[in-house]
């Protein structure tokens, strides 16, 4: 479990595909503060830990989250958030974040105002249910509040802080980013599927 505050960047310096998925490798200056097994969430997703050489880590993707996730396209020199698990006593500053990616969006617009931005990004259709005005969404893992949302896309603000400390900053119109819809949201949505009174919502 994550909240969805970034702890730090990293950069992708290898990606090795293979039969099995690919493996990515990445410089972080968290590498001293993790060892083989732990989770990481790399962007949103949640990776295990398959090695660490004290300058960075290695990470095996699976073919499933290469294609749920923008991991299938990533490439060296990428700049990704980074977040290590939540401890049991620790604040929760964010909000639930499993690091299970429910689909891929596109960046359509990012533009300044005054010392903040506006984010717009679109989403899968099948994504709608789960995403409300004033509810929280996680973009490349970041813990977000949608501002406003229609059919296909939302808008984020993103304050100077988040700005500066994530990604974001790196980022442009036309890039594809990971989504994770709110937990609570997924649930009740599902709830309603079953009883035939929602739509059917899932990963693209």
């Amino acid at each position: 479990m994550f909240t969805g505050l970034v702890e730090s960047l990293g950069e992708v310096t290898e990606v090795n595909r293979t039969a099995g998925g690919l493996r990515l490798g990445l410089s972080t200056e968290l590498a001293t503060q993790l060892a083989d097994g732990d989770s990481l969430a790399v962007n949103g997703v949640c990776l295990t830990v398959v090695s660490t050489n004290g300058r960075g880590i290695y990470a095996d993707v699976s073919p499933e989250t290469s294609r749920v996730t923008t991991f299938g396209s990533i490439a060296d020199g990428a700049i990704v958030n980074l977040e290590r698990p939540l401890r049991a006593d620790a604040r929760l500053g964010g909000h639930f974040v499993q690091g299970h990616v429910d689909g891929t969006g596109v960046i359509e617009d990012l533009r300044q105002d005054g010392d903040s931005y506006w984010l717009t990004v679109t989403f899968p259709p099948a994504l709608a249910p789960a995403i409300v005005r004033k509810g929280s969404i996680a973009v490349d893992g970041i813990s977000l509040t949608v501002a406003s949302v229609d059919e296909r896309r939302f808008d984020v603000q993103i304050i100077p802080y988040t700005w500066a400390e994530t990604n974001l900053h790196t980022r442009e119109a036309g890039q594809a980013v990971n989504l994770e819809c709110d937990i609570l949201g997924k649930y009740v949505t599902r709830a309603l599927e079953l009883t035939g009174l929602g739509a059917k919502t899932g990963p693209q």
